[in-house]
């Protein structure tokens, strides 16, 4: 599909310097970009490609001032990044615009299917599902009984949503996600065994939740394992039986949550991060990349480390760590002197 250079400037309210008649149907980062392209500068450092880009439109802020001849068509607004990144979620919408249900899907005789959803290829649907508006859900997806779905959720390829979730409007789960899977719950026997606790609660996910690939949330011994609106989990993220994570919370890849843990809204917690269980993290609270929470951590805080510390504390103990070698071996000699 492709778009002149007027019809994008009147899409983002911006002027152009140039041809508005110049088309472009594809979007490329500006180092990169071929005759067609539509890309944007926003950074200063990349300057220096936007005199020798092959693109055939550029987006650039209102002030932006050029030294040099500039060949491409731009297109002048308010701020070049939010512009483009408005552009790049358009895009994603039409390339992504399904609709139907495929011939080859399983679904109950009882869940009825809205005429605007999408629902591809191989796709399980089981009894007592609530399927909302505009839903798209990918081949290969199961969802199990009684779920509820929302309206404007994406269900990519190979995800999972298991019986009694629910699912808030506008979610995305990527690829190979599940929701709803069993809670790791085993009670010690006297003969060292463990006997599994049966998982009788769910999963509720509140509205513009987005869960990565692969990453797991599962479902409540009772009640709900909950996530709160707008909470974005990255890829291969752990969320144990009922923990509460407030709304606005970010997650990167490769952290877990243990079970029953709450962790307050806009927090920000890094990749590899490992927080107990039964513990309370405040709101506000930032968390570098593979630092260990085991206690209850105040709101406004920074952490880093194992056991997590203050982060500019962990700072400043971080240059006695590296030279601890050097202050032993002075120890030693102060003690063989004495």
């Amino acid at each position: 599909m492709k778009f002149t250079a007027q019809q994008i400037a009147e899409q983002l309210q911006g002027t152009i310097d140039g041809d508005p008649k110049t088309e472009v149907s594809k979007l490329s980062k500006i180092e990169e970009a071929q005759s067609g392209d539509l890309s944007f500068l926003a950074n200063p450092k990349y300057t220096p490609h936007l005199y020798k880009t092959n693109a055939s439109v550029v987006i650039v802020n209102q002030d932006f001032v050029t030294d040099q001849k500039v060949y491409p068509t731009l297109i002048r607004v308010e701020n070049a990044y939010q512009s483009f990144s408005e552009l790049l979620d358009h895009y994603s919408s039409v390339k992504s615009n399904r609709e139907g249900v495929a011939k080859n899907v399983n679904i109950a005789a009882d869940v009825q299917i809205p005429s605007d959803a999408y629902i591809g290829p191989n796709v399980i649907i089981e009894s007592g599902c609530v399927i909302g508006n505009h839903v798209k859900i990918y081949p290969n997806v199961y969802i199990g009984q009684h779920v509820v779905i929302g309206d404007h959720c994406t269900i990519h390829t190979g995800a999972q949503v298991l019986s009694d979730s629910i699912i808030g409007n506008h979610c995305t789960l990527h690829n190979g996600a599940i929701i709803g899977s069993d809670g790791f719950g085993y009670a010690p026997q006297e003969d060292g065994t463990f006997k599994k606790v049966p998982q009788t609660g769910n999963v509720v996910l509140e509205d513009h939740v987005d869960v990565g690939a692969l990453t797991t949330i599962d479902k409540a011994t009772l009640g709900s394992t909950r996530i709160g609106r707008g909470v974005k989990l990255d890829n291969q993220v752990q969320i144990a039986h009922n923990v509460e994570i407030g709304e606005n919370t970010v997650i990167a890849a490769q952290s877990g949550i243990a079970g029953s843990a709450k962790v307050g809204k806009n927090c920000v917690i890094g990749g590899q991060v490992g927080i107990i269980g039964h513990i309370t993290v405040g709101d506000y609270v930032q968390v570098q990349g593979q630092t260990g929470i085991n206690s209850n951590i105040p709101s406004h805080t920074k952490l880093q480390g194992t056991p997590a510390i203050d982060y500019l504390g962990f700072n400043k103990s971080y240059v006695h760590f590296k030279n601890l070698p050097d202050i032993v071996k002075r120890i030693n000699q102060i003690e063989k002197n004495l």
